[in-house]
C-alpha cells in the first residue's frame, strides 16, 4: 500500500460532485460579505456530505457566517464555495442576506457612540 503523499490530511469530495457537476454559481447575488445561516441544524442530515455538513454546522442562526469566513475556514476558494452555497441555497439548506450598503453602516455618530461603549467596557 503506497504511502499518503499528505499524512493528516483528509481527502475532499470533488466541488462537481458536491454541486452536480455546476460550474458557475445559480445566484449571482452571493458576495464575499454576504451573511449565510443555516435553515437546519446540520446534526440531522448525516445523509449529506461531511462538506455541506460542515457548513450547516458552522452557520447556526439567527448570527451565521459571512461567505469569505464560511471559505477561509474551508480551506476553499472564494469561486467554487459560492457555487456550493449556492447549490445549498437552491436545496434550502442556507439563508442569506445581503450586506449593508454603505448608507446603512456610514452613520458615524452611530459608530461613534458605538466605540464609546465598548471602550466603557
Amino acid at each position: 500500500m503506497a504511502a499518503d503523499p499528505q499524512p493528516g490530511r483528509r481527502r475532499r469530495t470533488r466541488l462537481y460532485a458536491l454541486t452536480d457537476g455546476r460550474t458557475a454559481a445559480s445566484r449571482h447575488d452571493l458576495t464575499m460579505d454576504t451573511m449565510i445561516t443555516a435553515t437546519t441544524d446540520a446534526d440531522g442530515h448525516g445523509s449529506l456530505p461531511t462538506e455541506w455538513q460542515e457548513i450547516l454546522a458552522m452557520c447556526p442562526a439567527p448570527n451565521g457566517r459571512a461567505v469569505a469566513e464560511i471559505a477561509a475556514r474551508m480551506q476553499m476558494r472564494l469561486t467554487p464555495m459560492v457555487v456550493l452555497l449556492g447549490e445549498l441555497l437552491d436545496r434550502g439548506l442556507i439563508r442569506h442576506r445581503p450586506p449593508l450598503d454603505a448608507s446603512e453602516t456610514s452613520n458615524v455618530h452611530l459608530l461613534v457612540k458605538i466605540r464609546d461603549n465598548l471602550a466603557r467596557l
